[in-house]
């Protein structure tokens, strides 16, 4: 009975997930006059694809796709590029009176901090080093939020592998960075991959700079092209869920291709012994 409740507990919670999204999916595909149903049609109305053809319609969705493509692209590496020898670093090196943990603490406290209240500055900074409106200017700010993430997760997954591994690599002759790249990395690539996920799944979906600190098209990103599909006159909801179908397709792809990683990586150090 017990095993019997969980599954339906499971089952109760995956439903209640994949909702939105089958409805995402059934609006895209619906005709506008049964988008209004009353009730609604979850299963047997008229199919029609001409909302993903609204979407596409004049260019600007394939320019906000690309530039969101290149921007969770560049800010992930970027992040894992600086994150992972900082995370090294804090999890191996000795450091005098515990200033590992306080760095440690500092680096997460900054994601405790509204981003919100980072916007003035950001933009006044961006402006006075002409990046304002541009991906690299955007790129940037996502790559210095996504940073305290990687140092604090790679950390973690760091602390994990035994340091006699890297010792014994050391005194074959291979170098700091060598046993780095050659023994510890290929250890941690779960936690890698686990990392970059939710880097790119934050990267992806952020609205609230891209929306603030781009004007024109040549530099918005999806969040904002959908978002602009609501205008005065009206609200574009086919065209809307079409463009959002499309867009968590490549979330979808990376997570499914880093799926076996992901599991390890974001389970390894629950257990010990």
């Amino acid at each position: 009975m017990k095993t019997a409740l969980r599954y339906l507990g499971a089952c109760a919670a995956v439903l209640i997930a994949l909702a939105p999204v089958y409805w995402l999916i059934t609006i895209s595909l619906k005709r506008e006059v049964d988008q209004f149903a009353d009730p609604p049609q979850w299963i047997g109305f008229p199919v029609t694809f001409q909302h993903y053809a609204g979407a596409f319609a004049g260019g600007s969705f394939e320019v906000y796709f690309l530039n969101s493509v290149l921007l969770a692209a560049m800010s992930t590496i970027a992040a894992l590029a600086i994150g992972v020898p900082a995370a090294y670093g804090l999890a191996r090196f000795e450091w005098p009176r515990g200033w590992d943990r306080r760095i440690g603490d500092w680096i997460l406290s900054t994601r405790m901090l509204p981003p919100i209240v980072t916007i003035v500055p950001l933009f006044l900074m961006l402006r006075a080093a002409h990046l304002l409106n541009s991906l690299q200017g955007l790129a940037l700010i996502y790559t210095a939020f996504n940073l305290p993430f990687v140092v604090w997760m790679m950390r973690g997954f760091f602390d994990e592998v035994p340091r006699e591994m890297e010792e014994a690599a050391m005194l074959d002759g291979e170098s700091r960075a060598g046993a780095l790249w050659r023994i510890v990395l290929p250890l941690v690539k779960p936690g890698l991959a686990a990392t970059a996920v939710f880097c790119l799944v934050v990267a992806w979906n952020e609205f609230l700079f891209a929306l603030i600190l781009t004007q024109t098209e040549a530099a918005m990103t999806l969040p904002v092209g959908i978002a602009s599909r609501v205008t005065q006159y009206e609200i574009q909801w086919g065209t809307m869920s079409a463009a959002g179908v499309v867009a968590m397709l490549p979330v979808l792809v990376f997570a499914s291709a880093a799926q076996k990683y992901l599991v390890r990586g974001l389970s390894l150090g629950a257990v010990k012994g």
